[in-house]
């Protein structure tokens, strides 16, 4: 069923009772061209545009619990293209455009809102530092504009001026950025690609690799064995557990990212704001509550949960920058599993073994990169070259010494 005003108005009157359901709920086949693995914002992003722009429609999506139940329904809706280095920025930015279009290619309601974003300034080194990325961005074709103390207290008046720790003294904004219903979004690409014929099969965890002659020919599962032309690794977190059962060890550290949403407010914040002066990110979400979140955890787990210090550090990053919002009772928390790289940069690359492909160290950069993220992942699978927006996440970077440090923390996952 096409969603239209038409469709509405048709249900509406039958009293809602002829919806479909939004995808199938497929059992796995014994073959297909392309396996896989991980039902995520990226894995299902990278079934559609296998289908649509590839033509390769036998595709089976695996994913060991439910669509959106992973990291795609854990983070924090942000939508963006404002990096600074050239390995970054075309990519980014093609996730943004893309972004743009998401709804009409999808006919799904993934209710993205292009508020802005906009990061605050607190030292002239800053200042500087945002100058330069604005000015990189701008050459590149992407939106950026740099304010100062009095452009900012226009958009946010709220924040702390007076007697702040670390005065605002500007920021760097991005109109076009914002934030995007991160659980529609997994929806929206889940209906897309069962539309075209892919096999979205739930309940179906890789347990292992079925080899040929030194290739990757399919896969082990708790539903049997499934045989593919190649497979797929999407799986976020739990990428190096994953590429362990074929023998393969990645460049990655697993870290748990809590993120935090507020009881419901009237509407305050106009868009994303993030603190410069500690890692703290906050944006309103279309029910009122403030969502937001700072720093992983430090250590490395795969759990989906975090520790109280935590906690403490990033509220009092926002009491810091707003005060105000330390009256609002805080509802709830929950818990990410980053596959942090050494560089913070992600990988989009075919293995060393012949038959097994890469999409994994997105560190904090992973809901925003989705509709890129599949697009590029489609046509590496599709072709085997590297999307040209991509060709600079490559794995063996951290061999030759091609790092993409946007963050400039040096080789400390821990640290991006």
């Amino acid at each position: 069923m096409r969603y239209s005003i038409f469709s509405l108005a048709a249900n509406a009157l039958s009293g809602h009772r002829r919806w479909t359901p939004a995808w199938r709920d497929a059992a796995p086949q014994a073959d297909y061209d392309v396996i896989i693995v991980g039902g995520g914002g990226h894995g299902l992003a990278t079934a559609h545009y296998l289908a649509k722009t590839y033509g390769v429609r036998r595709v089976a999506v695996l994913e060991k619990s439910w669509i959106g139940g992973g990291n795609a329904g854990r983070n924090t809706t942000i939508i963006r293209s404002n990096y600074g280095l050239q390995g970054n920025i075309p990519f980014y930015e093609q996730s943004m455009k893309l972004w743009e279009g998401l709804e009409q290619d999808l006919n799904y309601n993934a209710m993205v809102s292009q508020r802005g974003v906009l990061n605050l300034a607190h030292s002239d080194s800053q200042r500087d530092a945002y100058a330069r990325r604005g000015n990189a961005m701008r050459l590149n074709g992407v939106d950026a504009e740099l304010l100062d103390a009095a452009g900012v207290r226009a958009m946010a008046p709220f924040l702390n001026f007076d007697d702040a720790r670390f005065p605002i003294i500007g920021g760097l904004l991005q109109k076009r950025g914002g934030t995007a219903r991160h659980d529609a979004v997994v929806w929206g690409f889940a209906r897309a690609a069962d539309r075209r014929g892919v096999d979205i099969v739930q309940n179906c965890e890789v347990t292992g690799f079925i080899r040929q002659g030194g290739r990757i020919v399919g896969v082990e599962t708790t539903r049997g064995a499934i045989r593919a032309g190649k497979v797929g690794l999407a799986v976020a977190g739990a990428s190096s557990r994953v590429a362990a059962l074929a023998g393969l060890r990645l460049p990655i550290e697993s870290h748990v990212l809590q993120a935090f949403v507020s009881e419901a407010i009237k509407p305050l914040i106009p868009g994303v704001i993030t603190f410069g002066a500690g890692h703290f990110y906050i944006s309103q979400s279309d029910k009122g509550g403030l969502v937001f979140g700072g720093d992983i955890d430090g250590y490395q787990s795969y759990a989906q949960r975090g520790n109280l210090p935590t906690v403490e550090d990033v509220c009092e990053g926002g009491m810091a920058l707003m005060p105000m919002i330390g009256r609002i009772r805080l509802l709830r928390s929950w818990g990410g599993i980053m596959d942090m790289t050494q560089d913070g940069s992600p990988i989009i690359d075919a293995s060393p073994i012949d038959g097994l492909y890469l999409n994994a160290g997105w560190c904090y950069g992973g809901f925003k990169a989705t509709p890129a993220s599949g697009l590029a992942f489609a046509h590496l699978l599709a072709t085997g070259e590297p999307h040209p927006t991509a060709a600079a996440y490559r794995l063996d970077r951290f061999a030759t010494g091609h790092l993409i440090d946007e963050k400039g923390q040096g080789a400390q996952p821990n640290l991006h």
